[in-house]
């Protein structure tokens, strides 16, 4: 398990699970990180996610940007000018 989703399972809410729709934000994430896997590859985009501390998100990480609650849009955005992604790829 990564360690982003590994903290969010240790220090997340308890919630009954709930057999609705993936909401918004989950749907977001989830295109964020096909978008992270697509330009860097699934085990670079992680390595990346982790440990480059973009000025852009507050002297944060990705992991660290999403863990506070910054939009997916938001952070894909950043990393697209940090790592100057290809327009077709944004």
């Amino acid at each position: 398990m990564d360690k982003l989703a590994e903290h969010l399972f240790d220090h997340g809410v308890d919630t009954p699970h709930r057999r609705e729709r993936p909401t918004l934000v989950a749907v977001r994430l989830s295109e964020f990180w096909i978008r992270m896997g697509d330009h860097f590859g699934s085990a670079y985009a992680r390595s990346v996610a982790h440990d480059h501390v973009m000025q852009s998100l507050g002297g944060r990480t990705v992991d660290e940007a999403l863990a506070a609650g910054e939009p997916a849009k938001q952070v894909w955005r950043a990393v697209c000018a940090e790592f100057e992604v290809p327009a077709r790829k944004r």
